[in-house]
């Protein structure tokens, strides 16, 4: 899918009048939704994605054109990596993009004691090139790029809620020690270069395109699973821990809004509620006529060496400067994704059913 062709000149000092955004990260759960709303807002979108033997568009497949359809392609793919600043600083030359949003990361946090050292290159080192990319490329050609760079409540930690721009850091995990680094890097670039350079400090958002492997979209999927007979158990950690979960799709629209702003500046992204994984579990479950203790089962390797206990945000700078409030609360959320993975689960069963699949995973 990825293609270098057809690539459209800037806006920003060109005769093209659409605006240009380039996207790291346009695959995942963030990038599927921000695209979205870009293209609905007239823009042309260009997406770095990695090369895998495995195509891992899926959450894009849906708004893709091939690229031979000039007319009507407006979101364009290339390979790149944010290990690899060459391919960074070219694809910035190609694209003349008027804004850059860095979603790409590594940004499963049990997943970053794991690989710790590929969590910092990506997540930390990473942003520093595509900043330090951004920044050549305005020397070189006196252009302008706003640039967006994915924060995480994450980096908050173990400091208390509730948690708002002025709230120092206490990060718990390499995936949050390497946002902090990115976030400052963020803010140097911004004070030392005159970077139009934003920090999106985003709480956790959720979707029915949420990876498999992370806690809400885990129960939301097994809880299809079971609701169909596919399965009976779910085995998790911490289910004391508590989070602000909003809707990915409501949290695009903040980040794009931090790029409209006269100047430049750092926002929290939160609907200001906190739920346990218990609650969520209550509700899922609930939702569809089954008790949660009846299922879930805690197994103590999904507890991390260092728990976040609490996230809450305070989104009142957002709310006040951006004007941006969260559509869809908690209870929506979670029926959103059980009906959702209800579906994929009972389209699973005929699969299994017929003899096509073996519904093998968790007893």
């Amino acid at each position: 899918m990825a293609s270098q062709d057809n690539v459209s000149r800037s806006s920003n000092g060109d005769s093209h009048t659409m605006k240009i955004a380039l996207v790291t990260g346009i695959t995942g759960q963030d990038g599927s939704y921000l695209t979205e709303f870009l293209l609905e807002k007239g823009y042309e979108v260009h997406g770095l994605i990695r090369r895998s033997s495995n195509f891992n568009t899926q959450r894009i497949n849906h708004i893709y054109v091939d690229p031979h359809n000039v007319n009507k392609a407006r979101m364009k793919l290339h390979y790149a990596d944010l290990s690899d600043a060459s391919s960074l600083r070219r694809w910035l030359d190609v694209i003349k993009p008027d804004e850059v949003y860095n979603l790409a990361a590594q940004s499963h946090v049990a997943v970053s004691f794991e690989i710790p050292d590929y969590t910092a290159d990506v997540v930390a080192t990473g942003a520093l090139r595509l900043l330090e990319a951004v920044r050549s490329h305005i020397v070189d050609t006196g252009r302008t790029i706003k640039y967006y760079q994915a924060g995480s409540s994450e980096m908050f930690g173990s400091t208390p809620p509730p948690q708002s721009e002025t709230t120092p850091f206490h990060p718990r995990s390499p995936y949050a020690a390497s946002k902090c680094a990115a976030h400052w890097y963020t803010v140097n670039y911004r004070e030392a270069y005159g970077l139009y350079a934003c920090n999106g400090i985003l709480f956790n958002h959720e979707s029915p395109r949420r990876g498999e492997n992370f806690v809400t979209r885990k129960i939301t999927r097994a809880l299809g699973r079971i609701k169909v007979g596919l399965q009976t158990k779910l085995f998790l950690g911490n289910i004391q821990a508590s989070r602000d979960w909003g809707f990915a799709g409501d949290y695009v629209e903040a980040m794009w809004l931090m790029l409209q702003q006269e100047k430049p500046d750092d926002y929290v992204v939160a609907t200001e509620e906190s739920h346990t994984v218990e609650e969520f579990l209550e509700v899922s479950f609930g939702y569809v006529g089954l008790n949660w203790k009846d299922h879930v089962e805690i197994d103590k390797r999904y507890f991390r060496p260092t728990e976040v206990d609490n996230l809450k945000g305070d989104a009142s700078k957002a709310k006040e400067i951006l004007g941006w409030k969260p559509k869809v609360g908690f209870e929506k959320l979670v029926k959103m994704m059980v009906d959702e993975d209800l579906e994929m689960a009972k389209r699973e069963k005929v699969l299994v059913d017929a003899g096509y699949m073996d519904a093998k995973q968790q007893p």
